[in-house]
């Protein structure tokens, strides 16, 4: 079954038991396991995935990591686990070090089995990371994560491309981080380069003062002026052509993959009522039907997912509309109920 498909269920189940699964093992067994067959790797295979991997280190006998995955016969990536309760930090890490150091391995993951730190030898070649560069929540999933762990399935996994993108990836999350401190508390030095764009004379430390403030105020207004505009893009965009209007055949319409994710889960949560075939996707340029038997009178939902950051579900009580704002797709299973009360009353 495909990634993105995979990773709405196993979203679901840690959003069920992650309070009642407070040891080691259970994380492993619930969690993490079912995460790596998301990947497309083999749990039952010990000639893919290795549980309780041992490797003598110095002084250091008997350790174990609990899984390395093996790819042609080489420790490709390691794996860590820890309860999940426990939060992750560098001390949960030592292991995962040592090994990494006498093994093929260029990738480590450290997880409770909610959250994924994956760590690499990007600042020093066979010498592990202090710092992650992903780290995933699978209780918290965003649209982009699932294009990132692409690269880390069996089908797709080459080393070399994962470490250069890994490079991008951490240099990105330093970035961003940088970024929101300077919106949070702009540095002397962000306030003055900006101050001296906009002020020709001396500045004196009473006028640095006064600009920092000034910074700060205008950094989060922007911000706030950039939110109100994506959202004023999306109603616009997300706004149906009124009824019988043709649509442009000329327009390219594009389906995106969190409109094919939307669709499948729409599909997934048909499932349980009538076949899934029936369940069909029709794309337009403003919004994504979704389908019951390809017949436009049998709307079961719209997915309004033309804006970037703000989108909208529409479900349907005969001829009327009701839209729910969402995050993700995933955020599709909260209305579940709704999508199962339509397919009932379509079919009478």
């Amino acid at each position: 079954m495909d990634l993105l498909l995979r990773l709405p269920d196993l979203q679901r189940r840690v959003s069920e038991h992650k309070e009642s699964l407070l040891t080691e093992e259970a994380a492993k067994t619930a969690f993490v396991m079912p995460f790596l067959q998301a990947l497309g790797y083999d749990v039952f295979n010990p000639g893919e995935v290795i549980p309780e991997f041992t490797c003598d280190v110095g002084t250091k006998k008997g350790e174990k990591v609990d899984y390395a995955i093996c790819r042609d016969g080489k420790i490709s990536i390691l794996i860590e686990c820890k309860p999940s309760s426990a939060g992750l930090n560098l001390k949960h890490t030592g292991q995962l070090f040592r090994y990494f150091s006498v093994t093929d391995a260029r990738l480590a993951i450290l997880t409770n089995g909610v959250t994924y730190q994956f760590y690499s030898d990007i600042e020093q070649p066979n010498k592990m990371d202090a710092e992650p560069f992903f780290t995933f929540h699978l209780d918290a999933i965003k649209p982009t994560d699932h294009k990132v762990l692409e690269r880390f399935t069996k089908t797709n996994f080459d080393i070399d491309a994962i470490v250069q993108e890994a490079g991008g990836l951490k240099l990105q999350l330093q970035l961003r981080q940088e970024i929101e401190k300077e919106i949070q508390f702009p540095s002397d030095e962000f306030v003055m380069i900006l101050a001296k764009r906009v002020h020709g004379g001396r500045l004196t430390p009473a006028l640095r003062e006064n600009f920092a403030k000034h910074v700060q105020a205008s950094l989060q207004a922007v911000l706030r002026d950039l939110v109100s505009d994506r959202i004023s893009s999306a109603l616009k965009a997300s706004d149906p052509p009124p009824e019988g209007e043709a649509q442009d055949p000329l327009e390219e319409i594009v389906t995106t993959d969190e409109e094919w994710a939307g669709f499948r889960i729409v599909q997934a949560i048909g499932a349980k009522l009538v076949d899934p075939k029936r369940i069909v996707m029709r794309d337009a340029k403003s919004y994504c039907a979704v389908l019951l038997d390809d017949n436009n009178r049998k709307t079961l939902v719209r997915l309004h997912f033309n804006a970037a950051s703000v989108k909208y579900v529409g479900t349907f009580v005969d001829r009327t509309e009701e839209r729910h704002l969402i995050m993700d797709p995933t955020d599709i299973y909260s209305i579940a109920e709704l999508i199962e009360q339509r397919i009932r009353e379509l079919e009478g």
